[in-house]
């Protein structure tokens, strides 16, 4: 027997633009209407621009598996196709063309509330939410109080649900789905709503899922979440899957290609090109590198090394010639200065010559914000070389590192994020 829990083949999900449908004129909309075709009649044809077609593509035709037990990440830009793929997973819409099977019963959390009869009460929707699902209410009672306990909204649980917030509304719904055990369950955004504690406890259940056997499909833009849950993800740009990998893979190829962003590379080199010339050193090139590669834009990654790599010709022979880089945090701030030279006993004498340097700022280091690096040289207790302000590298930082993964959504703390050793003992056991 197959283990397949989802297969979709060939998949296309289109939506119309506008509608056709008959409406109701009155005689002066009619006339209107005859007196502007009239006139586009003589008009020429550049003139009536109409658009190509009257449909948008969501999903364009899109073929993946998942197995039985999988939690699979989606992620991409808003409007990549993630949520429509979703809807038609859970039978919300219909595909235009393909298929999408699913083995089991769906449990879906798409939208706040999403299934909630507004008039009914929490106490009364947890029961209807249950029997969409397939669940009896042998199986809904069983299951009663874990759910209310989960939600956290048991003081509220006979009010009408139209008197609830969005939050508790979300509360009660991921509650439902979660614990009355659907063989698939589809999660969109589920850390967009409610406060952190409730996050937490959702994560926590979602990873839960797997050991139970259960399949799981989480739409993120929280990469950390992401890499945290899935171990597969796929990432979506244009109604297409661009990447169906590890998610530490997929995470990187989003970061790499979906950002909207300058072409650092491009940057740095018209900054070297139309920078004035010093008369002792001048750069030929400089790089930034992550995961062994190329950085192609300026959003970086805090769970892996970032190495910069200076290359630069040394025109005559210099006693202190030191070429260093600075992090620059918020309001212009000096975050750190590091030199080529950092370990040497005394001025080292550099030769005319053509020189490369590494420098690694290392992982979990800086904390998710935005920072200039720029790359100097100064001739000791004389002056800085041309370009006196360096050449600037921006760079923004998304967060996959180890620092605060049980607490993923607290707020940054610091310019920095430094992972630190730490002892702990307990003296006494009161």
């Amino acid at each position: 027997m197959s283990s397949l829990a989802i297969k979709v083949h060939h998949l296309v999900k289109e939506y119309k633009l506008s509608t056709s449908k008959d409406q109701y004129f009155t005689l002066r909309d009619t006339i209107t209407s005859v007196s502007k075709n009239l006139i586009n009649l003589f008009r020429s044809n550049r003139m009536i621009k109409r658009p190509a077609g009257d449909t948008i593509t969501a999903i364009n035709n899109i073929s993946f598996d998942v197995e039985q037990g999988e939690i699979i990440g989606i992620i991409g830009k808003n409007g990549a196709g993630k949520s429509s793929l979703l809807k038609v997973l859970s039978r919300i819409t219909k595909p235009t063309r393909g298929f999408a099977i699913t083995r089991g019963n769906v449990g879906s959390m798409l939208e706040v509330g999403t299934g909630f009869h507004l008039e009914l009460t929490g106490r009364e929707n947890i029961f209807v939410n249950g029997a969409i699902l397939g669940m009896s209410k042998k199986e809904i009672d069983f299951k009663f109080d874990e759910i209310v306990d989960f939600s956290g909204v048991e003081k509220f649980l006979d009010m009408p649900v139209k008197r609830f917030s969005s939050g508790m509304r979300f509360r009660l719904a991921f509650a439902v789905a979660a614990h009355l055990h659907p063989d698939i369950l589809l999660v969109d955004e589920v850390l967009a709503v409610g406060d952190y504690a409730f996050q937490k406890k959702c994560l926590g259940k979602m990873g839960d899922a797997a050991q139970t056997g259960r399949t799981v499909l989480f739409v993120s833009h929280n990469m950390n979440a992401i890499l945290q849950l899935c171990s597969r993800t796929l990432v979506m740009d244009a109604g297409k899957i661009t990447f169906d990998g590890k998610s530490r893979d997929a995470v990187e190829h989003y970061i790499n290609n979906s950002f909207v962003s300058g072409n650092l590379n491009l940057n740095i080199k018209n900054q070297i090109e139309q920078s004035p010339i010093d008369p002792i050193i001048k750069y030929s090139s400089i790089f930034v590198r992550q995961y062994n590669k190329l950085i192609n834009n300026d959003v970086v990654m805090n769970g892996d090394d970032l190495e910069i790599e200076i290359n630069y010709e040394v025109f005559e022979d210099t006693v202190g010639l030191r070429v260093f880089i600075d992090l620059i945090g918020t309001n212009e701030t000096l975050l750190f200065r590091s030199y080529h030279d950092e370990l040497s006993e005394e001025s080292l004498l550099v030769k005319k010559g053509i020189y490369t340097s590494l420098v690694t700022i290392p992982k979990n280091m800086l904390a998710p914000k935005e920072y200039e690096i720029r790359v100097m040289a100064e001739e000791h207790n004389k002056r800085i070389c041309l370009p006196e302000a360096g050449i600037r590298i921006p760079i923004t930082v998304e967060p996959n590192g180890l620092a605060n993964r049980a607490y993923m959504t607290a707020q940054i703390r610091g310019e920095l994020a430094p992972v630190l050793n730490w002892y702990t003992k307990c003296i006494r056991n009161t």
